[in-house]
């Protein structure tokens, strides 16, 4: 007979309940506590020390950087080149362009997710002859290992897991302004670092010779300074470049959406009734995965079309309104703002999960959940119960911030797709002729788009169909590409 005796003394000697957490627990504390494998390597007797306030050094004597424990480089190290298994094209475009240095002379500032999957970009560009400066576009989605590696490796990085919002716009002026080294193309995701560029140094700005943007958020941004004249360079809508919104916004979401779910709540989604905000490349793969595990969604939608594709993909298109008290989970991946309201989350049933997947904060309205009557009780990492004095409790992921990147990690494959994307856009930007590209935003060239492609098949042993002559006249295309117009949606 097994016994159980020792284990239940043992088990009983931890405590069965533990007691709220005050809603001042303070966001650095909160946002390093390691429950996943997806969360960052963490040395908690560093959680109480702000980086800023430390004097760090790497090997080579450089303190150039900010990040949180420069002694887990070695493990960060280790994450990056398991994450170049995956990413043999972009591994491919660095070594066949390594010995031109397309690069040279550029200095580049970037704000990204910092994940071992851009560390492999941001090396790939520092190989190709460029010289980086990196922050974070999300608080929360930095490995605190990964950027350890970079400081290691000589790039000037700032970022660490749970940033405030005055860390966050610190390390973007770290980054920018620095005597004697002045920015000459930008990488951003999501518009902050260009607002911030824009905003606080206008004369670094006016020299920038190109920008790339690759999200929805930071290309709207792009658009309207556009529109309103103010846009004093050339940019590149990465986002909308067909191998970005077809691959990582597409198929990265249909995998990743479930990944944070699971890992934060636990949830089983058999039976479950989701309604996802916006039927977008995201919202499609988002829906497709969770359609797959037996889950009753319905959307929410602006755009006609984007609806009637949701309507003939077999959801029902509904107002928000019409479902936010049956519904177990609320997702938003729309790019806008106050999708969800506070009037939405008080007539939410008791355990909803709501949680964001567009690049903002804004979808969710969180900052109406921070008053007095409601007790927020952190549960576990990324994870909140926001308590109603009756008792009802709704569960936020990642404070309304973006869900993947925050609370999971996202597939290495698809991030080599962007990064490519992103690496060329730079080059093409940095050795353009001038006047190729005047002071407004551009889609990645057609061609390129379909390099980048050709660069990932070998991955899957694909082979190619080339046409014959005869075909290629008969189509009117060359027969090394483009083979879709510009206007072709695929």
């Amino acid at each position: 007979q097994i016994q159980f005796a020792d284990d239940m003394q043992e088990f009983t000697k931890f405590p069965t309940k533990t007691g709220r957490r005050s809603l001042s627990r303070s966001i650095s504390q909160s946002s390093t506590d390691s429950y996943s494998s997806a969360a960052s390597y963490t040395d908690s007797s560093d959680d109480e020390v702000s980086p800023r306030e430390k004097q760090q050094t790497n090997s080579k004597g450089s303190s150039n950087f900010c990040v949180k424990n420069i002694k887990q480089a070695e493990f960060g190290r280790r994450e990056i080149e398991i994450a170049e298994q995956d990413m043999s094209a972009l591994i491919s475009l660095r070594k066949r362009a390594q010995g031109e240095k397309p690069l040279a002379g550029a200095k580049i500032v970037g704000c990204t997710h910092i994940t071992a999957q851009t560390a492999v970009l941001i090396e790939t560009l520092c190989a190709l002859g460029a010289q980086c400066r990196w922050s974070a576009c999300n608080i929360y989605s930095t490995q605190n290992e990964v950027a350890a590696a970079l400081a290691e490796a000589g790039v000037a990085v700032f970022a660490w897991k749970g940033e405030s919002e005055d860390d966050f716009w610190w390390c973007i002026d770290r980054c920018v302004n620095m005597d004697g080294w002045q920015a000459n193309m930008i990488l951003d995701d999501g518009g902050d670092l260009t607002h911030w560029v824009y905003k606080k140094y206008p004369n670094v700005f006016k020299k920038i010779r190109g920008i790339v943007e690759e999200s929805v958020t930071g290309v709207h941004r792009l658009y309207q300074l556009s529109k309103a004249g103010k846009l004093c360079v050339p940019a590149m809508n990465v986002n909308d470049s067909v191998t970005k919104q077809k691959f990582d916004n597409l198929y990265c979401c249909r995998e990743s959406i479930l990944d944070g779910l699971k890992r934060t709540t636990d949830v089983m989604f058999g039976g479950k009734q989701v309604v996802v905000c916006g039927y977008g490349e995201v919202g499609k793969g988002c829906c497709a995965a969770l359609k797959a595990l037996g889950a009753i969604v319905y959307i929410t939608e602006i755009d006609p079309i984007c609806a009637l594709q949701a309507c003939m993909d077999g959801f029902r298109v509904v107002k928000l309104n019409e479902v936010i008290r049956q519904v177990d989970v609320v997702i938003t991946c729309t790019g806008n703002k106050n999708v969800v309201t506070r009037e939405h989350l008080d007539r939410m049933k008791n355990s909803c999960i709501v949680c964001n997947m567009g690049h903002s904060n804004t979808e969710i309205d969180v900052t109406s959940l921070r008053t007095p009557e409601l007790t927020w009780e952190r549960v576990r990492s990324q994870v909140d119960h926001v308590i109603w004095p009756d008792g009802k409790r709704v569960v936020l992921l990642a404070e309304g911030r973006l869900l993947n990147l925050s609370c999971s990690t996202v597939p290495t494959f698809v991030l080599s797709i962007t990064a490519t994307t992103q690496a060329l856009a730079l080059i093409e930007l940095y050795n353009a002729p001038e006047g190729r590209y005047k002071q407004d935003v551009y889609l990645l060239p057609k061609k390129m788009d379909e390099y980048v492609a050709s660069l990932h098949l070998p991955s899957f042993d694909a082979h190619l169909t080339e046409l014959t002559d005869d075909q290629a006249k008969y189509l009117g295309l060359n027969k090394n590409g483009p083979f879709k117009p510009n206007y072709y949606s695929y």
